[in-house]
């Protein structure tokens, strides 16, 4: 085949991908995506030519970009560099991983290739969410976030479930496809599996979420709270970081006013809402926090979650973190974080440091290697550098232990295994402060408020969504949006929701499959660096 007819092929699979995934409205597309990029693979892998592995590198290359770019061209909104920075090198990782696929199955032998690929795209997943240049807005298993009915058990799998559900109907697929000309009695049989593997998760999803439905009739008042939450809708490119913080807090005040009341449990402001220089040493002493506390003196059992940026101070003899910087006396350290605070009506207040920093913005990958070139990362929000982080996820409680919520902060919504962190930790319903407003009217927010239906499917837990832009949301435990703002308009919503203590088997033991497909992998990849050595000793 001539090298056009490969290359188109590479960008159909990357065209199929991206129209798959939402707001396309087109998921089923992505039980067929990877097929024309494996028919690819399939001709080099018969095909002797000392430049196979460039050609299929130029090949996968080119479906990777094809299907980053089309999904997340947003990101160019927020920063150019950012953009071409996260495409380029995404696109790169997958490519890798798909070249290593391609050289364990010449070593292993054909009959397993499929199982390799499967793998070693798992792996891949599951990798990628857990190290510093993490970007995996492309899992798989996301990709099903505008279809709530079809993956209710993600409670057992998490998105894992999605992307080997996904995977497997490729390959399926390819195998149809490859071998054209065997019996048909053969093919017949492997369409009908294909069919079966598709339409079964989702009538198990149905019958899952009927159950579900049907069996949590909520009868214990106590166990019901009415939360608010306020989506001011602050430029974050205009006056949100050069405005006058008290002016932006009020507008938060009296927006919050319209909706609550005695009744009300909880009031949630979005990611950053404070934007005056809080000083952790010193919080009381905030203008910002005084304000607050006035308000809170009206509503008694009322509690209040909002984002915040603050510093911490190290005195003489503390030890300053990785991300610290220098105070202007040039001797002391302090650092900068993304926080959620809870304030009540007491004196306590209870804070949470960010910790899923997205990379280039608000963290230097690496800091122990790159700590000295922080100048060169990107200014979002006022700052740049890496902020700083805590090591657990701290759950807000009510003074009288009667609730419980975790504090997400944006980019940590994507993060499924993170967020069940949180669950265990005795979180009751999920809150989730952002600030979409950098990516503009693009599928960037709406891509990033859709990862909230996955998080209430896994934990069986309400998400309260506060977003400064973008859309505010309250999502029920099937994945439901029950309610929803307009976006890019000031707004309110109250909604009275069911806490959960109850765990789901995902928390519980979080995204073993990507683990187990990471651990075989290396043992394929092992055995096959054997073989290669074993051939060429003989």
């Amino acid at each position: 085949m001539k090298l056009i007819k490969l290359y188109l092929l590479s960008i159909l699979s990357g065209l199929l991908l991206s129209y798959g995934w939402f707001p396309n409205e087109f998921a089923p597309l992505l039980f067929v995506g990877f097929v024309p990029l494996l028919l690819v693979e399939q001709i080099l892998f018969k095909r002797e030519s000392r430049y196979r592995a460039l050609t299929l590198f130029s090949c996968s290359y080119l479906t990777f970009f094809v299907w980053n770019c089309i999904t997340s061209y947003w990101i160019k909104n927020a920063s150019m560099e950012g953009a071409l920075m996260a495409l380029i090198t995404n696109s790169l990782l997958m490519t890798i991983v798909f070249v290593m696929f391609h050289k364990a199955k010449q070593r292993i032998g054909e009959k397993w290739g499929s199982t390799i690929f499967v793998l070693f795209w798992m792996a891949f997943e599951y990798i990628h969410l857990r190290w510093d240049i993490s970007w995996s807005w492309l899992t798989l298993g996301n990709g099903l976030y505008n279809n709530s009915s079809w993956i209710q058990w993600y409670e057992y799998t998490g998105v894992f479930g999605g992307s080997l559900w996904i995977l497997l109907i490729n390959n399926l697929i390819f195998s149809i496809l490859k071998n054209r000309e065997t019996d048909a009695g053969i093919r017949n049989k492997k369409i009908i599996i294909a069919l079966t593997l598709f339409i079964l998760p989702i009538g198990v999803s149905l019958l899952i979420k009927y159950s579900y439905q049907h069996s949590t009739e909520v009868t214990d008042k106590s166990k019901t709270q009415r939360v608010v939450v306020v989506q001011p809708n602050i430029d974050p490119y205009d006056e949100k970081f050069s405005g006058n913080y008290i002016d932006q807090l009020d507008k938060m005040l009296r927006l919050a006013t319209q909706k609550t009341d005695s009744t009300t449990d909880y009031v949630l402001f979005p990611e950053t809402a404070l934007q005056e220089d809080i000083w952790e040493n010193a919080m009381e002493q905030s203008q910002s926090i005084i304000m607050i506390k006035q308000f809170l003196k009206k509503f008694p059992k009322l509690k209040m979650v909002v984002g915040a940026s603050t510093r911490k101070f190290y005195k003489d003899g503390e030890k300053p973190s990785l991300t610290a910087r220098r105070y202007i006396d040039f001797i002391h350290f302090y650092d900068e974080f993304n926080t959620a605070l809870q304030l009540d009506s007491s004196m306590t207040i209870q804070k949470y440091h960010k910790s899923k920093l997205v990379p280039g913005v608000e963290a230097i990958p690496f800091p122990a290697i790159f700590k000295y070139v922080e100048a060169l990362s990107l200014e979002m929000g006022g700052t740049s550098g890496s902020l700083g982080m805590q090591d657990e996820r701290t759950v807000f409680t009510s003074s009288n232990k009667m609730a419980s919520t975790a504090p997400v902060i944006c980019y940590e919504s994507i993060f499924g295994e993170y967020v069940s962190e949180y669950v265990k930790n005795g979180a009751q319903f999920i809150s989730v402060i952002t600030n979409d407003g950098w990516w503009g009217d693009t599928p960037g927010y709406k891509q990033h408020l859709r990862f909230s239906v996955l998080r209430a499917i896994e934990t069986r837990r309400w998400v309260a969504r506060a977003a400064n832009t973008g859309v505010s949301a309250f999502v029920n435990p099937v994945g439901e949006m029950v309610q929803t703002t307009d976006y890019w308009v000031p707004a309110v919503l109250a909604q009275d929701i069911q806490l959960n203590s109850t765990l789901t088997f995902y928390t519980r033991y979080g995204d073993y499959i990507g683990f187990l497909a990471m651990w075989i992998s290396l043992f394929i990849l092992i055995y096959s660096w054997m073989i290669r050595f074993r051939i060429i000793k003989r």
